[in-house]
């Protein structure tokens, strides 16, 4: 039998100090046949010559002008030759044996499953990942993977996935026109084709969290209108694959946290997602929240709590600046 060659697609954006690390835990992989694409979208530190400096021909380096992340994500996947994918942030790290455990499980399944390992994040450094493990860490329907989820407000991240480069086709690109949780999008129109997503428990990605540069930490009007875009199309997805009751509230929530996650800003578009709430069905919780934001919130409601939050936030810059 072939081995199948792995595809690890890695959008940089000044992210010098971390790729490294990152191409060297694709590198050391068990398995034998993988390469890994990293495409430098026009990042203003050394990340082109850093992704330059490695001389092992199985990476390879493109670099385009600034365009975002989902152009640079179908850019790797235009160049990629793999019969799988794995989608790599160019700041985390994954196990040496991901690949391998990951290829022989598909192997031993029916054609058009997906697969996905645990996860953990860390700040700082990876012995200090903490892994949170969940209840949809088994097999499971992609329908079921997706409703538990949003269910919890949890997610598998994106470099946990093997994905059949079929699949990826079949779904269609990244849209480069979304910023914030672009993959929001993306992965679930792949997983809405899979059979069954497989779980593979020895397999590990570590994230890397609290780096004040990273998409996610972007709130901009904009960003917000992506968010909101990305979660249309994703809701748009789980109830088109199973429209339940359960899935339903699952959706729901997650406009809940939307809510609560971009409040006071964008009042349109909070209107609009009060509205995605009531066709579903919902309200159905009270939002997420940490120990002490909670108190707070006990004591003068969610709303005033998040804008002594934002008021906090400004005085403690402030006195930084």
């Amino acid at each position: 039998m072939t081995v199948p060659l792995v595809s690890f697609l890695t959008p940089a954006y000044n992210a010098a100090a971390y790729l490294p690390d990152t191409v060297r835990s694709v590198l050391a992989q068990t398995h034998p046949r993988v390469e890994v694409i990293v495409v430098n979208d026009g990042s203003r530190d050394d990340t082109l010559a850093v992704a330059r400096s490695f001389t092992d021909p199985r990476v390879k380096v493109i670099d385009q002008e600034n365009r975002g992340q989902s152009a640079a994500e179908n850019r790797a996947f235009r160049e990629a030759q793999g019969e799988y994918v794995v989608h790599l942030d160019a700041d985390d790290l994954i196990s040496p044996n991901k690949v391998e455990v990951q290829v022989r499980r598909l192997a031993g399944a029916e054609p058009g499953c997906v697969s996905f390992h645990p996860w953990g994040r860390f700040v700082g450094h990876p012995r200090d990942t903490r892994a949170v493990p969940q209840p949809f860490w088994r097999d499971i329907a992609p329908v079921d993977l997706l409703t538990e989820m949003w269910e919890r407000h949890s997610m598998v991240q994106g470099g946990c996935y093997l994905l059949p480069r079929a699949l990826v086709e079949q779904a269609g690109p990244w849209d480069e026109s979304l910023s914030l949780i672009n993959d929001f999008d993306f992965f679930p129109r792949v997983l809405a084709r899979a059979r069954a997503v497989l779980f593979c428990p020895d397999a590990f990605l570590h994230y890397r969290s609290g780096l004040a540069s990273a998409l996610s930490a972007t709130k901009s009007d904009r960003a917000w209108d992506s968010a909101f875009r990305a979660t249309l199309a994703g809701t748009g997805t789980l109830l088109a694959t199973g429209d339940t009751a359960r899935s339903r509230k699952a959706c729901s929530r997650v406009w809940e946290e939307f809510i609560f996650a971009c409040y006071p800003a964008v009042p349109e578009l909070r209107r609009r997602a009060r509205e995605q709430v009531r066709a579903l069905g919902g309200p159905h919780f009270y939002p997420q929240m940490g120990p002490k934001m909670r108190a707070l919130a006990r004591l003068v409601g969610w709303k005033l709590a998040k804008r002594i939050e934002r008021l906090a936030r400004r005085l403690t810059r402030a006195k930084k600046g």
